[in-house]
């Protein structure tokens, strides 16, 4: 039982840092246009300062109430984890990873983050700890509808994206791609991630007990 809570954190955790290096690398690529909830972010911090990872916490929160309000259920511990490390691992990276001036090199740079981004969702999600306030709300709503995860994802992030855009935050063609492009890879690394962690679980747990610690 120890050993099965210490990988789920694993992947919990490692998950949300690859998520927030995805993220990051997108707003890195803003000439293309940044994720639909960064274009959120930006516009707020650009009007309200602050800092984007702050504004990630903030907008975080208020979904995660709304969520709550909506299924009548508390949000799992992980689920403000999720809120809170993921908006301090976007400023680090932030501060990290300097700014890049290059056209291609902002391409390549924004698809790396699409795919992280995709990547770290699956891999975090997939111990079931909690997702994360966004993706808590598109898991009820593909419950609820029966709608793919690429569709309800789409159609949030789309929304978002407006207001966002209203607030002046950075629209763009890579706007649309992560909107489109994101739910399509999750639906895909969810369920690897899924299979992988059961794998090991299973398999530490088939470990002779003379060889246990």
């Amino acid at each position: 039982m120890r050993r099965s809570l210490y990988y789920r954190w694993l992947f919990f955790l490692c998950g949300l840092v690859v998520m927030a290096l995805g993220f990051t690398l997108t707003i890195k690529g803003n000439k293309l246009g940044i994720g639909p909830w960064d274009v959120l972010h930006v516009g707020l911090f650009l009007n309200f300062g602050l800092t984007i990872g702050t504004w990630a916490i903030v907008a975080g929160l208020a979904v995660i109430v709304f969520t709550a309000l909506l299924t009548r259920r508390a949000p799992q511990i992980g689920t403000f984890l999720n809120m809170l490390l993921v908006g301090i691992f976007i400023d680090i990276f932030n501060f990290v990873i300097p700014d890049i001036e290059t056209l291609w090199v902002q391409m390549v740079v924004f698809a790396l983050g699409i795919v992280l981004a995709g990547i770290g969702i699956g891999f975090y999600v997939a111990p079931k700890i909690g997702a994360g306030p966004r993706d808590s709300l598109m898991l009820f709503l593909v419950e609820k509808t029966g709608w793919s995860i690429s569709v309800v994802r789409a159609s949030i992030e789309v929304g978002v994206a407006f207001g966002g855009w209203l607030l002046g935050g950075p629209v763009g063609i890579g706007t649309i791609a992560v909107a489109l492009i994101t739910g399509r890879i999750v639906q895909f690394s969810l369920p690897w991630f899924e299979k992988a962690l059961k794998k090991i679980i299973e398999k530490k747990n088939d470990v002779p007990p003379i060889l246990k610690v």
